[in-house]
């Protein structure tokens, strides 16, 4: 599907840059789909094919394997390491800013590797031993972005229930809220927490990352029960961008999150 869509441009003489002008959207967002690196939409491909000037019975081959594909967004179910984890990594090593909110664990990228082989381990039970130093090795060089000058900045909001399970009991959880605490100095990183005293909110509806690029349509992610998946339909966009300022509307600010993660560390012995 995606090499009929670059066939055809290039036999029609167009550069992925004079398409995106024309569509009036990123030249990225063409170069995805032509190389099955995004989700390809019914919309976005008959205003392609239209531009193109595709004969009509090609028009219709192509738009009924969209139509009927399952592979709308970047999904991967079960498996030792998700697809989708990859597919992460070069997202978030390209984009300029991360949202995450957690309800449950502490964020991926913030996560010491004590803790994340406890709830590596716990979420998974068929996971050999060196597929867990596997899974936690890429759970920590996802962290390196986080130290470049060029990094993301990163956006993190957290449920205080995340604060007081006791993963890995209390020598881990120690080190890794001291962990928070240390990160959150820098510029680039903000860590919030939304304590017990508030009621229902969209957090309840589970975690979500949202990430933004300089030149590309933004990304949520999403992982959870062995399913991954990375979404760009305007609608889940505008959800969880929503959902996020409600949180952050309710969450401490970051110098009481830091207290309250400080408080949290010194009652663990």
């Amino acid at each position: 599907m995606s090499a009929e869509l670059r066939a055809l441009r290039k036999a029609r003489g167009f550069t992925c840059q004079q398409v995106a002008d024309a569509l009036e959207c990123s030249v990225t967002k063409i170069s995805r789909m032509e190389t099955g690196d995004r989700g390809l939409f019914a919309d976005d491909v008959s205003a392609i094919l239209g531009f193109l000037q595709a004969p009509a019975k090609l028009r219709e081959e192509l738009l009924k394997l969209v139509r009927d594909s399952d592979q709308r967004n970047w999904i991967h179910i079960g498996g030792k390491l998700p697809a989708a984890w990859k597919q992460l990594i070069e997202f978030e090593n390209t984009a300029i800013a991360i949202y995450n909110y957690e309800p449950l664990v502490i964020p991926g990228l913030l996560q010491t590797d004590e803790y994340a082989r406890q709830v590596i381990s716990a979420g998974n039970r068929e996971l050999s031993e060196p597929e867990v130093d596997t899974f936690v090795r890429t759970r920590m060089g996802r962290r390196e972005l986080l130290s470049r000058t060029n990094g993301p900045t990163l956006n993190a909001i957290i449920d205080e229930t995340v604060l007081h399970r006791p993963v890995g009991g209390p020598a881990v959880m120690r080190g890794q809220l001291h962990h928070l605490l240390a990160v959150v100095r820098r510029s680039k990183i903000d860590i919030r927490v939304v304590p017990f005293a508030v009621g229902a909110n969209p957090g309840l509806e589970g975690p979500a990352m949202l990430l933004e690029f300089a030149d590309q349509p933004s990304l949520v992610y999403l992982e959870g029960r062995g399913a991954t998946g990375l979404l760009e339909e305007p609608q889940v966009i505008r959800s969880v961008k929503i959902a996020w300022q409600a949180l952050k509307s309710v969450a401490l600010s970051t110098e009481d999150s830091a207290r309250l993660i400080a408080t949290t560390a010194d009652k663990l012995t």
